[in-house]
């Protein structure tokens, strides 16, 4: 999901051994064991993380190291923290010696915008800031800000236009910005989740606004994640599932345009109400989740077959359900 600036969808984050939607469970241990549990921010928006644990100091180890690392790569990702290493490339338009994580995430990124043709953008950035500077206005036009302001601003938009390596990350044309905000909740999710791996976890279900399974259930059963407005269940055994949604966040309130801009057109997506996306990582989820919000059904499936073990499970503008594989 790729947005400027404000909460886009719920930052409950959940580090557990219970199913989603049911009460949690310890990890190995009595029902009756207390769990760790942390209160704070992370993306912007208020966070919550749980983990149950038979040594319960460990878990607090990890939850602190996990905490660490949300604050360390949101001080690289984040467009609301004015020194972070993205804002300061979207003020500059170029950056030196970038952090290896920030050039990670921008190849990550490139990879999915070009599986997706070009349809998965972080450079949507200025179309963002275009609708967000249209709805301002008290007498804004419902339907979105005028098609020449639009146009023009699509000539700031085109990953092809951003050049990077490990020395330098740079655009290429003046006005560019970038939103990671479509697949570093995933990439984010991705290290937490190798954060509890090496500290000997082994079932647990990460949730930090995309989620993530590791490992079956203590049983050996999987993860079951709900499809919201369907009665659709999706097994989880190390894969993740993300999804992006018409509906997470209009600009004008509800009929306006969303928060999902097509980087062709600068228009937002309607084609599903949302977007579920099953891969096996959370960046990788989180971001063709955007991409195929852009996309017919025939589209998704053609583009499946491209992509093995990933799948897709749309809900319709008129309630429908549809898996795709």
């Amino acid at each position: 999901m790729t947005m400027g600036a404000g909460p886009t969808r719920r930052r409950f984050i959940t580090l557990s051994a219970a199913a989603a939607g049911t009460a949690l469970c310890p990890l190995g241990a009595s029902a009756g064991s207390r769990a760790v549990r942390w209160r704070g921010r992370a993306l912007g928006a208020p966070a919550e993380m749980i983990l149950h644990h038979p040594d319960r100091a460990q878990a607090a180890r990890l939850i602190r190291r996990v905490v660490a690392e949300i604050d360390r790569l949101e001080r690289i990702f984040s467009l609301y923290l004015p020194d972070s290493a993205l804002a300061t490339l979207n003020a500059r338009g170029a950056l030196a010696n970038p952090p290896a994580e920030l050039v990670d995430l921008l190849e990550q990124s490139h990879a999915v915008w070009q599986q997706s043709d070009g349809l998965f953008d972080p450079t949507v950035q200025p179309l963002w800031l275009l609708h967000a500077w249209h709805f301002s206005a008290p007498d804004a036009d419902p339907a979105g800000p005028p098609r020449d302001s639009i146009k023009e601003t699509l000539h700031r938009v085109g990953f092809e236009h951003v050049a990077f390596d490990r020395n330098r990350v740079a655009f290429r044309r003046a006005g560019m910005a970038l939103t990671l905000n479509g697949i570093a909740q995933g990439y984010i999710t991705d290290r937490a989740v190798e954060i509890l791996r090496a500290g000997g976890v082994v079932h647990t279900l990460a949730d930090l606004g995309e989620i993530r399974a590791l490992g079956p259930r203590e049983d050996g059963t999987p993860w079951r994640a709900g499809i919201a407005g369907t009665d659709a269940r999706v097994a989880l055994v190390d894969r993740a599932i993300a999804t992006s949604g018409t509906n997470g966040f209009r600009f004008g309130g509800p009929g306006s345009p969303s928060h999902l801009l097509d980087p062709r057109t600068g228009v937002s997506a309607g084609r599903h109400d949302s977007v579920s996306v099953v891969a096996p990582t959370a960046a990788a989820a989180d971001a063709l989740s955007t991409a195929f919000s852009f996309m017919d059904g025939d589209g998704i499936a053609a583009a499946l077959r491209t992509l093995p073990g990933i799948e897709a499970h749309l809900r319709e503008p008129d309630g429908r359900y549809r898996y795709i594989a």
